[in-house]
């Protein structure tokens, strides 16, 4: 769990200082910030997942990054020091920290 985590929190890292219209303060706000995403995402990822299924089906799974969006848009509100500048640059990131996470994980495990 820690190793994710850890991981989580680099790839928000990694995303917020290459992609144009995220500010993070420093690694530490990153690690809150997989925290916190991490609370979000067990508590309600599962039940969003069951509510959009549909779409889930017809998108063949793609759709999950809408909602990753969306729990990335809660954990913006919740931290002070994680800014995403607006809805497009939320669902890009989401991509992008959701594709450098898998690759982390290949890295390392």
């Amino acid at each position: 769990m820690i190793w994710n985590i850890i991981l989580l929190s680099a790839s928000v890292f990694i995303v917020a200082n290459v992609l144009p219209g995220i500010y993070i303060k420093n690694y530490w706000t990153a690690i809150v910030v997989a925290v916190v995403y991490s609370i979000i995402s067990f508590f309600t990822g599962w039940l969003l997942i069951l509510l959009t299924l549909p779409f889930m089906l017809i998108t063949f799974g793609l759709f999950k990054f809408v909602i990753n969006a969306f729990l990335l848009f809660l954990t913006d509100k919740m931290v002070g020091d994680f800014n995403i500048k607006d809805g497009f640059t939320t669902l890009m990131a989401a991509f992008c920290i959701s594709i450098v996470d898998y690759l982390l994980r290949l890295i390392f495990f």
